[in-house]
């Protein structure tokens, strides 16, 4: 006969249905938004069926940041929002709220906390587009196979297009990406501008490294194009540099 299980023996079933985070008015009005409008540069206002109202503030921040300015955040939100805010999927933070008089405070102090700046909207009726945050992927961070690290390039890019994401002046909508080797975990093609970063030389092979910490047959049948060949002899491995197309597979 089946019994009961102690709370204590659900560990692993995923994380909690995103209903028990989403603040009331979104619960009260899920799917029956009547329309949108963008008042200013990185707020939005939706306005539900019922007549509810609920205000969005936009902020670029980095793809990585640290646990201290996730609590600065988490704190303003807390002040503000009723705890409630989120993160898009191109890196931007989105703080809730259904008091409009909150927004210019909230802007000053996210600004004045964090220095992340307000933007990445666009009103597509009004034919007035700002530039959204750049999505990028892990870079040297935590990833083994990037030709070039992806922080510092999208921080470089996003200092000379601020304007565009502080206020809607493009004529048409526009996302970039960034990819740290041409496996792309990013799917940065599916943006306006893509880039790339790409290993231009064969792998160079440490014979005694090899030896040590490679099980040959395997490091072997990790490449797509059948580049590396076992030498057995001398417990090592060779790569075929006309074959080798730079993915990385084979030192990761």
């Amino acid at each position: 006969m089946a019994t009961e299980k102690p709370s204590w023996w659900k560990t692993d079933f995923g994380p909690p249905h995103y209903e028990q985070f989403l603040p009331e008015v979104v619960k009260k009005n899920y799917g029956k938004w009547a329309y949108h409008e963008v008042i200013k540069p990185g707020v939005i206002k939706r306005v539900a069926e019922s007549g509810d109202t609920v205000y969005t503030i936009r902020f670029g921040t980095p793809r990585l940041i640290s646990i201290y300015t996730i609590r600065e955040l988490c704190d303003i939100a807390d002040k503000y929002c009723d705890g409630h805010l989120r993160w898009t999927s191109r890196h931007n933070v989105e703080f809730i709220t259904t008091d409009e008089s909150k927004i210019d405070d909230i802007i000053k102090e996210v600004q004045e906390t964090t220095g992340f700046p307000c933007g990445g909207t666009w009103d597509a009726p009004s034919g007035k587009y700002g530039l959204s945050n750049i999505i990028h992927t892990q870079g040297w961070v935590h990833c083994h196979t990037p030709a070039i690290d992806a922080s510092g390039i999208v921080k470089a890019i996003m200092d000379e297009l601020y304007e565009y994401f502080t206020d809607m002046k493009l004529p048409a909508l526009c996302g970039i990406s960034l990819a740290c080797c041409a496996n792309m975990c990013g799917a940065v093609h599916a943006s306006d501008i893509s880039i790339v970063g790409i290993h231009r030389t064969p792998p160079l092979v440490d014979d005694d490294a090899v030896r040590r910490m490679c099980e040959l047959p395997t490091t072997a049948a990790s490449c797509p194009n059948a580049a590396i060949k076992v030498k057995a002899k001398e417990k090592t491995l060779e790569v075929d540099g006309e074959k080798c197309m730079f993915c990385g597979n084979c030192y990761t």
